[in-house]
């Protein structure tokens, strides 16, 4: 399996945030080259810039360092010291390794592109219908719900799947500005049964009540008997950053994730997402809920270790 070393979202990320804000900034792709020229001029090792060379970062087919970010930014009257240090950031990151390229040989490019988005951003909106979110997940659920899907992958691949899955979770419980989840878990997706293995189901139910009581996650179901929402379209995923870059949306399919990444089209998610939570269950309903299938799981194993003891 093929896989490109750079996490080319980022780029895509960084190229469109400056090229809003040079737009804002009322200026050319000249106005900006000669810009950048003149604060770095007389500098030893300075590149030369032109219109069609800055025209390439913007749609990220090349590679900007952190002090020509500075620069541009100086040049578009960007004081705003967290948009400077978010860019010069996202600039030196462009092109960084991250633990899940240890992983190469069984992570695709667009799933490498996920997970350095999701290393990066501040929070994610996850709508859920059909499996609890990757972020969310135990071992074994992980493990079982990706044999399902990767039925061309081997066991070592499966298994070296679900750590990848398992390792994201850090961003949860990272020291500093852990990731703030919002999901919404379609009821059906809580009532999934293993054939022969019904712990990993009950084990689950208890991961979401622990977290439901975590600060930085917000947790609702979306019932069985919910009105018709836009949650009905299907699974989606909305990436938030911090700063002015813009948010990114994703959709999971067999091949892997697809992205939307224009503001507009992450609006129409974004407002889809506010109806869902509306449609959902509050968090203190979402927890009696999901107590209650714990209870009625431990109730039909009792039934059914009675019916199995000698009278």
């Amino acid at each position: 399996m093929s896989y490109h070393p750079v996490p080319t979202v980022r780029r895509r990320r960084l190229g469109s945030t400056l090229r809003k804000l040079r737009t804002e900034a009322g200026m050319t792709l000249d106005a900006a080259a000669q810009a950048l020229n003149a604060a770095q001029r007389g500098r030893t090792g300075a590149r030369r810039w032109s219109a069609p060379k800055l025209s390439r970062i913007e749609n990220a087919n090349a590679t900007i360092r952190a002090a020509e970010v500075a620069n541009l930014l100086e040049a578009y009257a960007i004081s705003d010291s967290e948009v400077r240090t978010a860019l010069e950031r996202l600039a030196r990151d462009a092109g960084k390794r991250g633990w899940w390229q240890t992983y190469r040989g069984v992570v695709a490019p667009a799933y490498a592109d996920y997970i350095s988005l999701e290393s990066d951003a501040e929070s994610v909106r996850d709508f859920a219908p059909l499996v609890v979110p990757g972020l969310l997940q135990t071992p074994d659920y992980a493990r079982e719900t990706i044999a399902a899907n990767a039925v061309a992958r081997s066991e070592a691949e499966v298994a070296a799947l679900a750590e990848v899955r398992l390792a994201r979770q850090a961003v949860l419980t990272r020291p500093h500005a852990p990731l703030r989840l919002w999901a919404v878990i379609h009821e059906a997706a809580l009532h999934r049964r293993f054939s022969g293995r019904p712990a990993i189901m009950a084990e689950q139910l208890r991961r979401l009540l622990d977290v439901a009581d975590w600060p930085t996650v917000t947790l609702q179901v979306m019932p069985i008997d919910a009105a018709p929402n836009p949650g009905d379209a299907g699974a989606f995923t909305i990436v938030g950053f911090p700063g002015p870059m813009p948010d990114v949306v994703t959709q999971e399919n067999l091949r892997g994730p697809i992205y939307v990444e224009g503001v507009g089209d992450v609006n129409v998610f974004a407002d889809a997402f506010d109806h869902i939570v509306d449609s959902a269950l509050s968090t203190e309903e979402t927890k009696a809920l999901i107590a209650g299938l714990l209870g009625k799981r431990a109730t039909h194993r009792e039934h059914l270790k009675s019916a199995r003891e000698p009278a």
